[in-house]
């Protein structure tokens, strides 16, 4: 197995630079795992394909406004502070732009000055900083009024709504991305699949950057995967276990819901509560234990995600399935259109 048997070909216009205006709107790939047979539909067509007794599985967690701009004191040269992991005590790592001007004790100020500035504290092996911010109040109302979304360095486009990239049952804040195939889901959608017998449970994935990391080695084995902070509850635990042992399927909205439970999951495929660190690497030849289907977004090309859906489907049946993505002009990506594995 190589990183460039995951390769394909996509045309940069494809690449969705916003939302569309139905969240619901987008196109549903239906992709059978087993054959490999493709059919078109549109998302809000979703509920003809579950069954009762089905459970979806969500990703809870909400986005950062983690995005800050500043500039460096007293220098004032302009500076980009992107946050990624909460160090407690007012300490956050983040990636930091530009690097070269960035080292220990400098100070950056944020706005004017008033609400919030930050202060170098060092630098970390691979370049990230560990920096401490100073505030008086909430930080995350701070964030709020001074923070941007952090979009993937694919998206050229101004984010008109914030919302947008957030799904409409995130709660947990801390993200410094979405779980982005639950952005297609409305509160009306969600509520229509919850009446038909379909169980909704949820789990807590804080997504890392590391989720856009590219695979630089040629035996993808030898990649070394990012960590991050996911969450089972006891109740959501229960469900899926009943689910299972009532014939049900277990589906995982999004590749992040997927690594949380197959994180957690026993060799039967039974869950408890969890907590804790993932570094879970999922590729062709994975055995999959709770999971039995997933609905996803399309993935970058040689990206862990397109290794982790091709362990699921089959890599030659994921390639099959992209290729007809191209060609059908399907919108890729965060914003892009889904796919529904079964």
């Amino acid at each position: 197995m190589k990183t460039s048997d995951f390769y394909y070909d996509l045309p940069q216009e494809l690449i969705a630079q916003t939302p569309l205006e139905r969240r619901d709107g987008s196109r549903l790939m239906l992709l059978n795992k087993e054959t490999g047979a493709v059919e078109h539909r549109h998302f809000y067509d979703l509920p003809q394909f579950l069954r009762p007794g089905d459970c979806l599985v969500l990703n809870d967690s909400r986005v950062l406004p983690a995005r800050l701009l500043g500039h460096r004191d007293p220098s004032g040269g302009a500076v980009e502070i992107l946050l990624l992991i909460d160090r407690g005590e007012g300490k956050w790592e983040c990636l930091v732009r530009p690097g070269r001007k960035m080292h220990a004790g400098q100070k950056i100020v944020f706005g004017d000055g008033t609400l919030l500035t930050a202060t170098v504290e060092k630098e970390l092996p691979g370049g990230n900083r560990i920096v401490s911010f100073h505030y008086e109040g909430i930080f995350l109302e701070i964030l709020e009024q001074l923070g941007r979304m952090p979009l993937p360095p694919y998206i050229k486009a101004e984010l008109q709504d914030p919302e947008r990239y957030q799904t409409v049952y995130s709660r947990e804040v801390g993200s410094a991305a979405a779980p982005t195939a639950g952005l297609h889901f409305t509160r009306e959608l969600l509520g229509q699949i919850e009446a038909m017998g379909v169980k909704l449970c949820y789990v807590t994935l804080h997504v890392g950057l590391g989720t856009f990391r590219p695979v630089k080695e040629d035996d993808p084995t030898e990649h070394e995967m990012h960590s991050e902070y996911c969450m089972i509850s006891a109740g959501t635990a229960e469900t899926i276990n009943a689910t299972r042992r009532n014939g049900g399927r277990v589906i995982c909205v999004g590749t992040t819901s997927c690594r949380t439970i197959e994180s957690w999951a026993a060799e039967d495929g039974t869950l408890k509560e969890s907590a804790g660190w993932t570094s879970i690497y999922i590729f062709p030849g994975y055995r999959f234990k709770a999971l039995d289907c997933l609905i996803t977004n399309f993935h970058l090309p040689e990206s862990t995600l397109i290794m982790l859906v091709s362990a699921l489907a089959g890599r030659e049946h994921v390639l099959d399935a992209y290729a007809e993505a191209v060609k059908e002009r399907y919108r890729f990506f965060s914003f892009g259109d889904a796919m529904f594995i079964s």
